[in-house]
């Protein structure tokens, strides 16, 4: 991503934006739970183990953001993912912030050895 500062406060506010999605664990575990398809409201409720208005919430912001998309099924709302790239960005954060956690245990590890007599 290449930032100059001719990029308009708009283009920023709306990258800003997308991001943002990513910022709330509870978000995170949803699009977790829908990792592997499409679930109803009452399977994340259940899944969360929180209340439907926070799930209901949640999903609310990935629905508007183009995250996700919905279907009516009776009284029944299911979602699904629909920018499947969310999971490329989460894996990337994952893999970086899983070399940092290796990279720092190595350290402990080396101060432990180098501390023994």
């Amino acid at each position: 991503m290449k930032l100059t500062k001719h990029v308009p406060q708009e283009v920023v506010q709306q990258i800003a934006e997308y991001f943002s999605i990513l910022s709330e664990p509870m978000r995170l575990r949803i699009l977790n739970l829908l990792r592997d398809g499409e679930k109803c409201v009452q399977d994340l409720v259940d899944a969360t183990e929180t209340s439907q208005a926070n799930v209901s919430k949640h999903l609310k912001v990935m629905l508007q953001a183009g995250i996700l998309s919905r279907r009516s099924e009776g009284t029944s709302a299911y979602y699904s993912v629909e920018d499947e790239f969310i999971f490329e960005l989460c894996n990337s954060v994952c893999d970086r912030l899983a070399s940092r956690i290796e990279q720092q245990a190595s350290y402990f590890r080396a101060f432990t050895i180098a501390g023994k007599h």
